[in-house]
């Protein structure tokens, strides 16, 4: 039976290194997000036929387009793919509607016209056809944009970094069209980004590369929370990173109990590691909760420690602060709270607060990863 979606193997030493696999199904969105020069853009590329690598595949709803086994490599014209450019790609000399009759060439001039301004209505720019590119704004040249990769009815559409070069404002409205834009869409889109807040918005799925390799791929509120190594954990922006001796499993109660720097913490039940193991353990900002100074509650029985807070930094509406469990010298615990929390509380560097590491979000990874050179505490 064939396979709906898009499917992707693509391995070589060089030029540029690549070693990734992936999925997305027909409607889903699929974000690539690591580093510069992580290989998003490379696997783009050789999805819509600009790039040949040495080794792998590319399928697509059971349609081989490439396969280095069977020496089989359509061409980029013979391929269905949508791209839309980090920068565009705007001819500046021709009008929002010529820019999208272009990618119709194989169409006869009515039926290009008929096609381009479909496409330009349904990315909300009807009646401004006939505008240049530079008599656009930053969004509706984004538009433009995507009208074109979606005027030859693609099979996958390929979006890279397209929001990079917009204002936030702009930014926040174009995430708001592309998700309502999202839902008419049967095909698989795949999504280039650095943002993890963008790949949170939009993304059913997550896929994290680092050096052209597949490092994780899955849910993205998982992958971010739950990653399978220190090094997705660094790339996806977690913070508090620790090492840990597992102690004890109880299944009754659905919890691992680990010893870290003295306080045995409650997590999740992670049977996969054994008692007495070395781990290293991860937590999210999101579960550490701050104890209120003036009255404590029950809820603060959970996993609490306390410490200084060396550093505290407004951020607009919030407060991001650095705490030092256990001494100055070992790795701090970092969280932001709201900045009206930090006032109710008096909370400003040098003052003791209490915290609690909410179990459910304590997760542990193998700890003997090599490609960490810092071992935290």
């Amino acid at each position: 039976m064939t396979e709906p979606g898009l499917h992707v193997r693509l391995r070589q030493q060089g030029p540029i290194p690549l070693d990734a696999a992936l999925e997305c199904a027909p409607g889903e969105v699929l974000a690539l997000v690591g580093p510069s020069g992580s290989g998003k853009t490379s696997i783009l590329r050789a999805i819509a036929g600009l790039l040949q690598v040495g080794e792998g595949s590319i399928r697509i709803n059971g349609d081989t387009w490439f396969d280095a086994n069977q020496t089989i490599n359509l061409p980029a014209r013979r391929r269905r793919v949508g791209y839309v450019f980090q920068s565009y790609a705007l001819f500046p000399h021709l009008s929002a509607l010529h820019n999208v009759m272009e990618a119709l060439l194989e169409y006869p001039p009515a039926e290009r016209e008929r096609r381009a301004r479909e496409a330009l209505s349904r990315v909300r720019l009807a009646g401004l056809e006939e505008r240049l590119p530079r008599n656009l704004s930053g969004g509706q040249q984004q538009r433009v944009a995507v009208a074109r990769a979606l005027a030859r009815e693609p099979k996958v559409l390929l979006l890279d970094e397209p929001f990079s070069a917009v204002d936030r404002a702009t930014r926040q409205r174009l995430y708001r069209e592309l998700a309502e834009l999202r839902r008419e869409l049967a095909m698989p889109v795949i999504l280039v980004t650095h943002d993890l807040d963008e790949a949170l918005m939009l993304a059913d799925r997550l896929c994290v590369l680092h050096q052209g390799r597949t490092l994780q791929s899955g849910e993205p509120c998982a992958v971010m929370t739950r990653p399978e190594s220190v090094e997705v954990a660094q790339l996806v922006g977690l913070r508090n990173v620790f090492r840990a001796g597992v102690l004890c499993h109880d299944e009754s109660r659905g919890m691992t109990t680990i010893e870290w720097r003295g306080h045995r913490l409650e997590a999740r039940l992670q049977p996969a590691f054994a008692p007495g193991m070395q781990v290293t353990w991860a937590i999210p900002q999101g579960h550490i909760v701050l104890h209120r100074r003036d009255r404590p509650s029950r809820g603060e029985r959970e996993n609490p420690v306390s410490g200084p807070v060396i550093e505290c930094i407004a951020l607009g509406e919030n407060v991001a602060l650095t705490v030092a469990v256990n001494g100055p010298d070992r790795p701090p615990l970092f969280l932001n709270i709201p900045a009206h929390v930090a006032r109710r509380n008096d909370i400003a560097a040098g003052v003791e607060i209490g915290l609690s590491l909410l179990a459910d979000g304590i997760h542990l990874m193998p700890a003997d990863d090599s490609r960490t050179p810092a071992k935290p505490r």
